[in-house]
């Protein structure tokens, strides 16, 4: 089987997590300062606070930027649940507007008829879906137009670039994530870079029990923490994710050029300008064959996933809280046709040609 993700750890994570484990500092301490400052100027930001997970990271940002209980925000259906919910957490509430149908990301155009619609709203969460960013330049156009606040969801776009500018620093916060399936890992893990120094301070006292000193609180915070074994991790793969991020644009390329003219696949969209890094190589099967195609890939060695197989407002949750269905009828769509196949920088040439050879012998 070839695995649809594939963590790479080597000699250097093993020596830096044994160096903070010798030393016997666990918890916060000095490899995740040193981590903080690797990532956030790998980034391209001024400030960054790593924190436990990319969720803790979107719900740290919102309350950074002073999302408060009955705010609105307008964010994506189309994308991981916690978005969504890192706004529910602030006491406000989602908006959903639909998606571009050849990025799959939020459309700006969907967004402000949103703004024309509803009054205050007080922020957008666009997220950089499959590694792919948004389309920034309207987004940041609304932003002037409507006063809002735009927070960008990196957590699977780790250096990816909007027209030279690196993801996360060009909204107001940008949140990541280093989960285990990330474009790099602590295991669990989280970071907010932004280029405000006072949304960096807020930021950094929510995620350590809203502290001004050791023992001192003037606010309510939380422990999101990061460990130093996580960030030492951390530190290692920093060294790596710009080689890696230069394999999986590769091997992007070759299974788009080997699958170009399949008719019942589009292979995935990419603005010019706009740097991917496909944290999935992320695919549309055509004519109703998503299921089948997936059946079959699975039977041939080949693995895959859908990412998302339902919009958020669909979900029992959101159904709960009153969300209608058929907010975002291209999101809907979209559901219905995406699947992701391997793309990690652990492949082969053989395993790329043997991906291509396979999806090739589909029989529809």
């Amino acid at each position: 089987m070839i695995p649809l993700v594939k963590p790479i750890f080597g000699k250097k994570e093993k020596q830096l997590i044994n160096e903070v484990i010798d030393s016997g500092i666990v918890a916060s301490g000095k490899s995740v300062e040193q981590f903080e400052k690797t990532f956030t100027k790998l980034s391209g930001a001024k400030y960054g606070t790593v924190c436990s997970s990319g969720t803790t990271a979107l719900h740290a940002a919102l309350l950074a930027c002073g999302i408060k209980p009955g705010d609105k925000v307008i964010t994506t259906p189309f994308t991981f649940i916690a978005t969504s919910n890192s706004i529910l957490y602030c006491g406000a509430k989602p908006l959903f507007a639909d998606i571009d149908e050849k990025t799959f990301n939020i459309d700006p155009k969907s967004v402000e008829k949103i703004l024309k619609k509803e009054k205050n709203i007080k922020a957008v969460i666009c997220v950089h879906l499959y590694g792919l960013p948004c389309d920034m330049g309207e987004l940041l156009k609304l932003k002037k137009k409507y006063k809002f606040i735009l927070i960008e969801d990196c957590c699977q776009a780790h250096l990816a670039k909007y027209k030279n500018k690196t993801v996360g620093s060009i909204g107001d916060a940008g949140c990541f994530s280093f989960y285990a399936t990330k474009n790099m890992t602590t295991g669990e893990g989280g970071a907010v870079l932004t280029n405000n120094s006072k949304t960096d301070k807020l930021t950094k006292k929510i995620v350590n029990h809203g502290r001004m000193a050791h023992y001192g609180h003037d606010m309510l915070g939380y422990n999101f923490r990061l460990t130093n074994v996580a960030a030492a991790m951390g530190l290692a793969q920093c060294e790596k994710i710009q080689s890696w991020t230069k394999q999986r644009i590769a091997n992007a390329k070759k299974l788009s050029d080997g699958l170009k003219n399949i008719d019942f696949i589009e292979t995935p969209f990419v603005p010019k300008g706009y740097t991917h890094v496909y944290h999935q190589y992320t695919v549309r099967i055509k004519n109703g064959l998503r299921d089948k195609f997936m059946k079959y890939l699975q039977e041939n060695g080949i693995g895959c996933g859908i990412h998302y197989p339902e919009v958020i407002y669909k979900q029992p949750l959101y159904q709960k809280l009153g969300y209608k269905k058929g907010l975002c009828p291209i999101a809907e769509q979209a559901v219905k046709e995406v699947i992701s196949i391997p793309v990690h920088p652990s492949l082969t040439s053989k395993d790329i040609n043997t991906i291509i050879k396979v999806i090739k012998g589909f029989k529809k």
